[in-house]
C-alpha cells in the first residue's frame, strides 16, 4: 500500500487559516489525478483542492466545515488501491451531468443522477440544477440547523454566514468605524460615451476578441481623475498618508458567494481592449470560484456598479485600506436643461465615497468633475487637450 497526504496549499500571509467546505469523494471511492477533492474557503476566495495522484481515497481526517491551517494533513490516498464500483458509480454520473451541474448539484446538495435533463440525450445541465434549487417548495435543509416552521408554511431556516460573507462584514463595519466616511454626488451625460462606443464597438470587437463595454470607459476616467487628485489613491497608516505612485483599481463583481473585489493591476498602463480582457476574465472566473486571493489582494482605488442591478443612487462604503470608492448607477433617459432648452439625455448619477480625514470636500468634488469631464469630452481628453 502506498499513502500520499492530501494536504491545504499555502495560504496567504493575511489568511490564517480556511474552512473545509464539502467533501466531493468519500471514503472508499476512487479518485483521478487533477479531480476536484474538496472546496476550501478563505475570507477571500474559495479554492479547488485537486488530487495530486489516481487512486482511492482512504481516510478523511478532516471533515465538512472543519477550520483548518496551510499544510495541514485532511486526508489520505492510497495511490495502489482500487475501487470498481465507486469508479463505476461516478463515471455514471459524469455521463449524465456536466461538470458545471455536478458542482452546482455538490455545492447545494442536489442529487444530480435524479434530476430529468434537458441537455442533448438526457444530459443534465447546470440550468436544471438552477431550477430544482429555485423551486419554491424546495427548502433546502441543514443537519446543524433544521428549518424551523412554527405554524402552518411559515417557515424560517437558520444557515450559518460563509466565511467569506462573515469577512464582507467584518470588512464593512471595519471600514465605518474607522473612517470618516462622506459621500458626494454628480450626474454625468453618458451621450458621447454611448455613440463613441456604439460608433466603434463592431471594429473594436474584431480586432480585439472582447466586446468593448463601459467598464473600460470609467476605469480610464478614474485613472485621469487619480492623476489630478493623488490624495484618493493614498490610503492612512496610523499618522502617515501613504501616497501610491501605481493604479491598482479594484472591480467591484457579484457572485453567489457574495461580492469580490478583483484588482486590476497598473490599469494606467492597460489599454481599453486590455482592461476588458481583464474584467471579463474576473466576472468568469467569479462565477466559478477560481479567483485567486492574489487577484483580490491589494488595490489603491475601486469601482463598484450597481446600475447592473438597476440602482438609481448609492452610498458605496469604502474597501480598506483604501480611502475612496465610486458608485456607478444605472444609465436612464432624464430631462436636463441645455443652453436654456430642456432636452432628454442618457444620465448616470455618480458617487464618491471618501474618507474625510485626508480628503477634503473640495479635493472629491473636484475629483467627481475630473470623471465627469473625461465622460462627458473623451475626445479632449484622450486627445490630451
Amino acid at each position: 500500500m502506498s499513502i500520499i497526504e492530501v494536504k491545504v496549499p499555502q495560504l496567504s500571509e493575511s489568511v490564517s487559516e480556511a474552512t473545509l467546505l464539502t467533501w466531493h469523494k468519500k471514503v472508499g471511492e476512487a479518485v483521478q489525478e487533477g479531480e476536484n477533492l474538496i472546496d476550501i474557503e478563505t475570507d477571500k476566495v474559495v479554492l479547488e483542492l485537486p488530487a495530486i495522484k489516481s487512486g482511492v481515497l482512504s481516510k478523511i481526517i478532516k471533515a465538512d466545515g472543519a477550520k483548518v491551517g496551510s499544510e495541514e494533513v485532511i486526508a489520505q490516498i492510497d495511490t495502489d488501491a482500487a475501487a470498481a464500483a465507486p469508479k463505476a458509480k461516478t463515471e455514471a454520473l459524469a455521463a449524465t451531468a456536466t461538470p458545471s451541474a455536478r458542482k452546482l448539484a455538490h455545492a447545494h446538495d442536489v442529487d444530480a443522477a435524479s434530476l430529468q435533463g434537458s441537455g442533448k440525450h438526457g444530459l443534465v445541465t447546470k440550468e436544471d440544477v438552477l431550477s430544482a434549487v429555485q423551486q419554491p417548495a424546495a427548502i433546502v435543509q441543514s443537519q446543524s440547523a433544521p428549518a424551523i416552521a412554527p405554524s402552518g408554511n411559515r417557515a424560517e431556516q437558520r444557515v450559518p454566514m460563509t466565511r467569506i460573507r462573515q469577512r464582507i462584514a467584518e470588512r464593512l463595519l471595519q471600514s465605518q468605524a474607522n473612517a470618516a466616511i462622506l459621500t458626494t454626488f454628480n450626474e454625468v451625460n453618458m451621450q458621447p460615451v454611448m455613440e463613441l462606443r456604439a460608433r466603434y464597438k463592431d471594429a473594436f470587437e474584431k480586432k480585439h476578441g472582447v466586446k468593448l463595454g463601459f467598464s473600460s470607459f470609467f476605469v480610464k476616467a478614474v485613472i485621469h481623475a487619480l492623476r489630478k487628485f493623488p490624495v484618493v489613491n493614498a490610503s492612512v497608516d496610523g499618522t502617515d498618508v501613504i501616497y501610491h505612485g501605481y493604479f491598482d483599481i479594484g472591480v467591484a463583481i457579484g457572485s453567489e458567494r457574495g461580492l469580490v473585489v478583483p484588482i486590476i493591476r497598473d490599469a494606467d498602463k492597460l489599454s481599453f481592449a486590455e482592461i476588458e480582457k481583464q474584467i471579463a476574465a474576473f466576472a468568469a472566473r467569479a462565477k466559478d470560484g477560481k479567483l485567486t486571493m492574489e487577484e483580490l489582494s491589494g488595490g489603491t482605488f475601486s469601482i463598484t456598479n450597481g446600475g447592473v442591478f438597476g440602482s438609481m443612487l448609492s452610498t458605496p462604503i469604502i474597501n480598506p485600506p483604501q480611502s475612496a470608492i465610486l458608485g456607478i448607477h444605472a444609465t436612464k433617459d432624464r430631462p436636463v436643461a441645455e443652453n436654456g432648452q430642456v432636452v432628454i439625455r442618457p444620465i448616470n448619477y455618480l458617487a464618491l465615497s471618501y474618507d474625510h480625514r485626508i480628503i477634503d470636500g473640495r479635493e472629491a468634488v473636484q475629483f467627481l468633475v475630473a470623471i465627469k469631464e473625461f465622460l462627458e469630452m473623451p475626445g479632449l481628453v484622450l486627445l490630451d487637450l
